[in-house]
């Protein structure tokens, strides 16, 4: 399918999934039929007729209702960082996804091959050092990570919220400023689940392009559930691929203040990378968007006329072996309010 016509389908796509349509409509009495499907499981295994299993150390769950790409893997790194920093040992275990892993477990830590473990279990386990587990699974990938590295004391599980198999502790749902769109399920809207299910995690962090304003709510509590937090993404260094060097973010638009850029992304919301880029002061003369967990099997710059191209730290792990030396990683770095949030959730004591 040409890109142009690609991208006109998902603006029609998202336009649907947002303010609802004559599609959307349509596809109504397919979004009930998921819903009913969702709450039959739920009620099953709340009723112990689908076997779960619970885990001999704390499971933390990152995950999403609205389909595509929210930001969970920042907030997964970000979590295990913190968790790091407070003396656990974590690992984390992962679906793996667009990677046939059979029928054991795939377990290691960094560098993992993104073609054996999937983009983003790659990234995660360069980014903190902890062991990764991958398989569709998600008990079996625990169980394998737990018999390999039997010092881990928490797990921490990216993207598994619908996978009700696996018990767990703490649950945080990581969504952006599109929250749950229309409120219907899939096909007739964007969610895997009904809307209600916010209100029976843990944490909700909202990827947002920018602060809000501190506003008092009087008779809040701390202790409420679920906790609200806000997390926005910026450049926390740039890394150019082929020679490693690192430069601040001062450093690089200082450097690139007479060069002409462009920006590429295989991440479930380009555009929202492409506006942390130019929030952040640098002009792009090109982008880029391709499909979430692009392979790069062949080098689809070759397009853009830059003299320095911007990828995420998720595509870099696939894009090594390209050889284009006009590849600059962006690193980016989130930020939460408030800053302490990990601390007021639920977490046992080691």
């Amino acid at each position: 399918m040409p890109s142009s016509l690609r991208a006109t389908l998902t603006r029609f796509i998202e336009q649907q999934w947002q303010q609802g349509g004559w599609l959307s409509t349509l596809l109504r009495p397919l979004g009930a039929l998921a819903a009913r499907h969702v709450r039959r499981k739920r009620a099953a295994y709340a009723a112990g007729q689908q076997p779960s299993w619970r885990a001999p150390v704390p499971v933390i769950v990152i995950g999403n209702i609205y389909v595509g790409g929210t930001g969970k893997t920042p907030v997964t790194i970000a979590v295990v960082q913190a968790l790091l920093a407070q003396g656990w040992r974590p690992g984390v275990i992962s679906r793996g996804y667009g990677v046939k892993v059979g029928a054991e477990a795939r377990c290691d830590i960094a560098p993992l091959d993104a073609a054996q473990y999937g983009d983003e279990p790659a990234l995660i386990a360069t980014a903190t050092g902890v062991p990764v587990s991958v398989h569709p699974k998600r008990v079996l990938a625990a169980q394998t990570l737990l018999a390999r590295w039997p010092d881990t004391n928490v797990l921490v599980c990216d993207d598994g919220l619908q996978h009700l198999a696996l018990q767990r502790d703490i649950e945080i749902v990581v969504q952006d400023e599109r929250g749950i769109g229309n409120g219907r399920l899939l096909p007739a809207g964007p969610l895997r689940e009904p809307g209600a299910r916010l209100h029976d995690v843990d944490a909700v962090i909202t990827n947002r392009a920018a602060f809000r304003p501190a506003a008092a709510e009087p008779g809040a509590s701390k202790a409420a559930r679920p906790l609200q937090v806000d997390m926005i993404l910026q450049p926390g260094y740039y890394e150019h691929l082929g020679s490693g060097r690192l430069l601040t973010p001062a450093l690089f638009a200082q450097e690139c203040s007479t060069l002409t850029l462009a920006a590429a992304a295989g991440i479930g919301n380009p555009a929202r990378y492409f506006s942390m880029l130019r929030q952040h002061g640098l002009t792009l003369a090109q982008t880029l968007a391709l499909p979430d967990h692009h392979a790069y099997t062949d080098n689809p710059f070759t397009s853009l006329n830059a003299e320095r191209i911007l990828i995420t730290a998720k595509d870099a792990t696939k894009c090594r072996s390209l050889h284009d030396d006009r590849l600059w990683v962006v690193h980016a770095s989130p930020a939460f309010q408030p800053e302490d949030w990990l601390t007021q959730l639920p977490l046992p004591n080691q």
